[in-house]
């Protein structure tokens, strides 16, 4: 049904500009105004992986007819080529334009979807491989960013195709903020500034509750409520440890077991592409 309905308004176009269009016309102008061809191409350059081939073809496209019934199509199709391409900026900035142009269309969720996935962060980078850097030491402002985009997908498209997979990532992405705050903490710790890494570990417990590094929080608020000579909350924080934490192979480390398999498996998630609109 979309092949036909697209075929219909692209023949129309077509015709409507045959009557202004230049004798003189340039063979790439020819090929862009043969819009079933291009459209075609684009998608099968989608298909074997050539995006920039596919990126080039749709802002073509893009340019020409933009205000054509066939845009808001484009436009998706440029999210997922800009998204497989690794060209995030520009993903971001298709998906902004796409949900401020079209707050009320049915694939809203999608390209929320996509922009949540251009800030979520990827493997660790041939430079943290090398020096065996830890990624929860990477400045968080990109991973608030997902996670934010990641909520309001969830909140406001609870039946999406893409709300499994989005609470899926947001259960990794709420343990690597949790564990940034424990960082933080832990310099405050070593730093002997006792007060700030109590703070910063009770941020990290209560606005991340029920995630892995909670106990790593919980361990950190021991010490600084010790240090403080606060005996009797290092005591309560200690019962808490313990009636949560019993099982002893809990002490093995937390992150490298568990956050490692989780991220297996959300790295083998791959985006689903956008259905055609109907």
């Amino acid at each position: 049904m979309f092949n036909l309905y697209k075929n219909l308004i692209i023949s129309v176009l077509i015709l409507s500009l045959i009557g202004c269009a230049n004798n003189e016309e340039s063979a790439e102008d020819a090929f862009i105004n043969d819009l079933v061809r291009a459209y075609d191409t684009a998608q099968t350059a989608v298909a074997g992986g050539n995006y920039r081939r596919a990126i080039g073809i749709f802002e073509s496209i893009q340019s020409r007819f933009p205000f054509s019934d066939l845009s808001n199509q484009i436009q998706l199709e440029l999210i997922y080529a800009y998204y497989k391409s690794g060209s995030a900026e520009q993903t971001i900035d298709q998906t902004e334009a796409f949900i401020r142009e079209n707050p009320t269309h049915p694939r809203i969720d999608y390209a929320l979807y996509i922009q949540a996935l251009s800030y979520f962060e990827g493997d660790p980078d041939i430079l943290e491989k090398t020096f065996r850097k830890d990624m929860n030491k990477r400045p968080p402002e990109d991973v608030e960013k997902s996670y934010s985009i990641l909520e309001r997908l969830v909140e406001r498209y609870p039946a999406s195709e893409y709300a499994a997979d989005a609470e899926l990532r947001m259960i990794y992405l709420r343990n690597r903020l949790a564990a940034y705050e424990n960082i933080v903490a832990d310099y405050y710790i070593r730093s002997g500034v006792y007060v700030a890494a109590l703070n910063r570990a009770k941020t990290s417990l209560e606005k991340y509750n029920g995630v892995p590094n909670n106990r790593e929080s919980i361990e950190i608020m021991i010490i600084a409520y010790e240090k403080l000579g606060m005996l009797d909350l290092a005591t309560d924080m200690s019962l808490i440890l313990a009636e949560n934490y019993s099982d002893p192979t809990l002490l093995v480390d937390y992150n490298e077991v568990i956050e490692l398999n989780l991220w297996e498996k959300i790295k083998a998630l791959a985006p689903i592409r956008t259905k055609k609109t109907e």
